[in-house]
């Protein structure tokens, strides 16, 4: 089961920093006011495309609020860690985490402990 979650979150960092670098401050510009509660902008989606994507912007929300109230430097591990596995890479790291690997390792584990033990409470996974 501890691999399990720990894919699942792996799983869900991944996403959430996707879904974080595609966000775009004023993608609503000016509509007609008949479609201002329209979901999707294209009109041939599913009603279950659409409660599939109002439940994964609810989960990267979630996700979202959840590391905004962790404290530094196990924010800034989540942080870095999820940017890691977006791009597949182990090449991004935070100045405000430890230079020493070891001590790195320490708070990005338990981070990760952090941060699983929150989803868990909030439904997530």
């Amino acid at each position: 089961m501890m691999n399990d979650s720990a894919a699942i979150l792996d799983d869900l960092l991944s996403r959430w920093h996707s879904h974080c670098r595609a966000y775009q401050a004023n993608q609503q510009a000016p509509r007609d006011p008949v479609f201002r509660d329209a979901k999707s902008g294209r009109g041939w989606d599913s009603t279950d495309e659409i409660i599939e994507d109002e439940i994964h912007g609810s989960m990267m929300a979630d996700i979202d609020f959840q590391v905004s109230e962790m404290r530094d430097p196990h924010r800034a591990a989540i942080y870095a860690l999820a940017r890691n596995l977006s791009t597949g890479n182990s090449v991004w790291m935070s100045p405000r985490l430890p230079r020493d690997a070891v001590e790195r390792a320490r708070v990005v584990a338990e981070a990760r402990g952090q941060i699983t033990d929150r989803l868990m409470r909030c439904g997530v996974m």
